[in-house]
This record gives structure tokens, C-alpha cells and sequence, in this order.
């Protein structure tokens, strides 16, 4: 009879030992979760959001944006030429034929309602929190950035932000060998701004 008491006295410290730890997870992650809430969307704090549907609501004409269907036609024909962040926040939107879900009315809208982009990011932060997840990869200065001290990542995304890939490089002066050729192309003021240095 001793030794039930010891094993159900060793049970009971376990289930009470896993339910603390259980009940202290669930606190760290609702902790985590009310940490990245939002009150206002920003440039700061939703940063491809903000920028993107300035940019976007900025190139529609009067018509087209006090019509919300026109503004998704809009909207998904932009998103056709959109590239790397602003692809992927066009893929949240529902902006892109591959997109899995579409919160193209939730955006639409508001933006036909002359709302301005800060107050439908943050439409769209309520819909999906990830929305403001997006953040846009550093830009260079490339009239005074020194290309030797980059990393060959870096480089590469250069490249493949420019739509150019680097055939054949393998070492890291090929790479910087062909950015410096190809900036007059892509960034010609930039180019003219190294030559007079």
C-alpha cells in the first residue's frame, strides 16, 4: 500500500509539473502575440503595406478609384509587375492569380472611399496580422556604397532585383565586376556620381 502512494504521489507531481509548464507556455505565447499588436499602421511598423498602397492609390485616376472593382482590376494588373516584397504582399492581398486567400474587398473598398493608405493597411493588419510583417530589404546608396565590402548575397540580390543573373560567377570580384558594369544601365546617376569621385 506504500508503495501506490509513492508512485501516485510521483503521477501527481508530474501532471502538476507538465500543467505548470503548459499553463506558463500559453502565457509566454499570449505574451508574444499582444507584444506585436498595432494601433495605428505606419511606415515604421507596416512598412511594405504603407508604402505599396500609397504608391498604388497615387497612380489611380479619379474614375478608377471611386470604383472598387476597378481598383482590384487595377490592383491585380500592378501586381503583375510587382517584384520581391511587394510580389509577396500582393500574394497576402489576394493580388496574384497563385494568391491562396484574397482580402482584395477588404482593401478595395476603403481605397474607393478615399480612405488613405495607413487606415486600410490597418484594415487589412485586423484581417491578418502578417500584413504588417513585410518589410522591404535594404537599399543601397550605390553612388557611394563600396561594392568590395559587400556580401556576395548582397550582390546577388543587386542582381537579381535589377532582373539580371550573373552566369558563370564563382568568385566574389565576378559579381562585383558585373554590378559595376551594369549600373549605368540600372542606376545612371548613381554611375556618373562614382566616375567624378
Amino acid at each position: 500500500m506504500a508503495g501506490m502512494n509513492i508512485n501516485t504521489n510521483a503521477r501527481l507531481g508530474l501532471f502538476l509539473t507538465f500543467s505548470l509548464f503548459g499553463i506558463f507556455s500559453m502565457l509566454l505565447v499570449i505574451e508574444t502575440t499582444e507584444a506585436k499588436k498595432i494601433s495605428e499602421a505606419t511606415e515604421e511598423n507596416c512598412e511594405v503595406c504603407v508604402k505599396h498602397l500609397t504608391k498604388f492609390i497615387n497612380s489611380l485616376d479619379e474614375s478608377t478609384k471611386s470604383d472598387h472593382k476597378k481598383v482590384e482590376e487595377a490592383f491585380r494588373k500592378s501586381c503583375k509587375k510587382s517584384k520581391n516584397d511587394d510580389n509577396r504582399f500582393c500574394y497576402y492581398v489576394g493580388g496574384l492569380e497563385e494568391s491562396a486567400t484574397g482580402m482584395l474587398g477588404e482593401m478595395s473598398k476603403p481605397i474607393s472611399w478615399s480612405m488613405p493608405a495607413d487606415k486600410v493597411c490597418m484594415k487589412l493588419y485586423r484581417k491578418d496580422a502578417q500584413i504588417c510583417d513585410l518589410k522591404y530589404e535594404k537599399t543601397f546608396d550605390f553612388s557611394k556604397v563600396n561594392f568590395k565590402k559587400l556580401k556576395v548575397n548582397e550582390l546577388k540580390q543587386i542582381l537579381l532585383d535589377w532582373g539580371e543573373d550573373c552566369k558563370g560567377c564563382t568568385e566574389k570580384s565576378d559579381y562585383i565586376n558585373l554590378v559595376e558594369q551594369l549600373l549605368p544601365k540600372y542606376a545612371p546617376d548613381a554611375a556618373k556620381a562614382r566616375a567624378e569621385l
